[in-house]
């Protein structure tokens, strides 16, 4: 796993012991599952926007965003990037479409 996902993750889980009124990520740990939540949508959406305008610098610090937001909900949720990469790892050498599939049967 990437070094800075596993900083990023370290970091995630100490700011669950912060106040939240001195941390970004405390705040939106305190404030709950739902204000996550609502960050990844948005940071998805300012994405979307990034990649229809063709501007790769935006697309590449949106993106940042939306890792960043969704990091944040692993963390909130107990679970970690290797988890995903777990997943993602799995899914090598399965078709997408058989995959897919899998998962409505």
């Amino acid at each position: 796993m990437s070094n800075v996902l596993k900083q990023l993750e370290t970091i995630l889980q100490q700011r669950k012991q912060e106040d939240s009124t001195s941390s970004y990520v405390a705040s939106l740990y305190d404030k709950g599952l739902d204000t996550i939540l609502k960050k990844i949508g948005e940071e998805a959406t300012e994405t979307v926007i990034a990649a229809k305008s063709g501007d790769k610098e935006q697309i590449i610090y949106e993106t940042a965003d939306l890792w960043f937001h969704s990091l944040v909900l692993l963390a909130q949720q107990d679970l970690s990037a290797e988890d995903v990469l777990n997943e993602l790892e799995r899914r090598f050498g399965l078709s997408g479409l058989d995959e897919k599939a899998s998962r409505t049967k």
